[in-house]
């Protein structure tokens, strides 16, 4: 099911893969010459466009599995219905779809690791990659089971309630901006640094992080954003099993 998702993006597009990429590409040098080129950037490290791109690339697979979580059921609803395989693989077809265009991004972000590389002059500003990109793979797969989680909340909950489709997208608008992306959890002020903190995708981001720019490692963050995506997985999975039978009934 996930390998006929990625099919059918793709072959009605003239552009097909290419778009995996550009909408991340074209957010990063949006956000990359507005904080560098038109206003004095005080957040996020050297260079910005690397910093930018490891965390919109993990945020557009976020976005996109959860507004897609919203429509699981009804797009598919007469098989759904139909047949008796867990209808959890309604969720998981999502999140594998999704992140596989996830990887498919992974060059644009290589491609200016090694651009910095062969056009900075200041070696403080080369990006090195060193042992924190161990991380990486621990990062994906926690993205994996929060999105797993969320994708059992989200689902059945909009199957039943219809306006909570739109919600859901309004949320994802204001998450954006109090997810560390465009900034490292370390720039927040005062105590809204510990509440940034509970946000999952910060300790997650952070994991991403790492591979390249080994200073922004916040243990306290990391291990919230663990205990989190644990959380919300259980949670995720004790609504889906009660709201499974609602569901069927309503669609």
């Amino acid at each position: 099911m996930s390998a006929r998702d990625l099919k059918v993006r793709y072959a009605t597009s003239f552009l097909g893969y290419l778009w995996s990429v550009l909408d991340p590409l074209v957010m990063s040098l949006i956000y990359w010459f507005v904080f560098t080129q038109v206003f004095h950037r005080d957040v996020g490290e050297d260079p910005y466009i690397v910093f930018l791109i490891s965390a919109l690339l993990p945020w557009v697979w976020f976005n996109s599995s959860v507004s897609d979580f919203t429509k699981a059921f009804k797009r598919d609803s007469r098989l759904v219905r139909s047949t008796n395989i867990p209808r959890s693989i309604w969720v998981n077809r999502i999140v594998l779809s999704k992140g596989m265009e996830f990887l498919f991004s992974l060059p644009v972000l290589a491609l200016f690791v090694i651009v910095n590389a062969m056009v900075e002059t200041d070696p403080e500003k080369v990006v090195q990659v060193g042992w924190g990109i161990l991380w990486f793979p621990v990062a994906v797969l926690l993205q994996v089971i929060l999105l797993v989680g969320l994708g059992m909340l989200v689902a059945p909950l909009c199957a039943l309630y219809a306006d909570l489709e739109r919600t859901t997208g309004l949320i994802l608008r204001a998450l954006f901006y109090a997810t560390p992306i465009i900034y490292s959890v370390s720039n927040l002020p005062g105590p809204f640094e510990i509440i940034g903190s509970f946000n999952p995708l910060a300790g997650i981001f952070t994991l991403y992080r790492m591979a390249f720019f080994p200073d922004q490692w916040h243990l306290t963050t990391v291990l919230i954003s663990v205990v989190m995506t644990l959380a919300i997985f259980v949670l995720g999975s004790w609504v889906f099993r009660s709201l499974e039978r609602p569901v069927l009934k309503e669609l």
